[in-house]
């Protein structure tokens, strides 16, 4: 069975946001980039390494496929551009990008793909379709890039929903910039 990663930027106040920081109007978009280092560019490289595919939300997808296409590069750009792409979305008709995939329903359409042939598949940001994918209890794992600030607002990931959903600590590491990583896998 394939597993599905939710990988996230988050702050301390729960807030999740793409490198680029202009998701949400809130002043401190960009929080990111006073703690890129090194050591957290090769986890990014080496988590993306580690799968078979993408599952990502329509804007997610959408500011991906603006971006990806065009970039070349065996870090990120290549793997990219090259790996299957699920693409959940209700008003998509179709994709530009190469090897993607629309799925319709994330209950159905996506424990349909756990089932599928292949390794394990990465959820980035798509804060939006990771809480739906937590709601129906497909995560096996979440993977939080832990970042020292709170912003006071922003997209949370983590909704006053009152659901309980545990999770299992599987490794955490702290890099120089104050930045953490922590690994859970879903508990029973």
């Amino acid at each position: 069975m394939r597993r599905i990663i939710v990988t996230e930027f988050i702050t301390l106040d729960g807030v999740v946001e793409a490198p680029g920081g202009n998701e949400t109007a809130h002043p401190h978009g960009g929080w990111q980039t006073k703690y890129r280092s090194a050591e957290a560019g090769q986890y990014k490289v080496d988590e993306l390494a580690s799968v078979d595919a993408l599952l990502l939300g329509r804007k997610t997808y959408d500011q991906f496929a603006a971006f990806w296409p065009t970039q070349t590069g065996a870090g990120f750009a290549d793997p990219i551009n090259k790996l299957p792409k699920y693409i959940v979305s209700g008003s998509l008709k179709k994709t530009d990008w190469n090897n993607c995939h629309i799925l319709r329903d994330v209950a159905k359409d996506i424990a349909a793909l756990k089932q599928s042939d292949g390794g394990d598949i990465l959820v980035y940001g798509s804060a939006t379709l990771a809480k739906s994918l937590l709601h129906h209890d497909l995560v096996d794992e979440l993977h939080l890039m832990l970042f020292p600030v709170m912003v006071g607002g922003g997209l949370k990931l983590f909704d006053d929903n009152l659901e309980l959903k545990k999770f299992d600590l599987k490794s955490s590491r702290a890099f120089d910039s104050g930045a953490l990583i922590l690994e859970y896998t879903a508990g029973s």
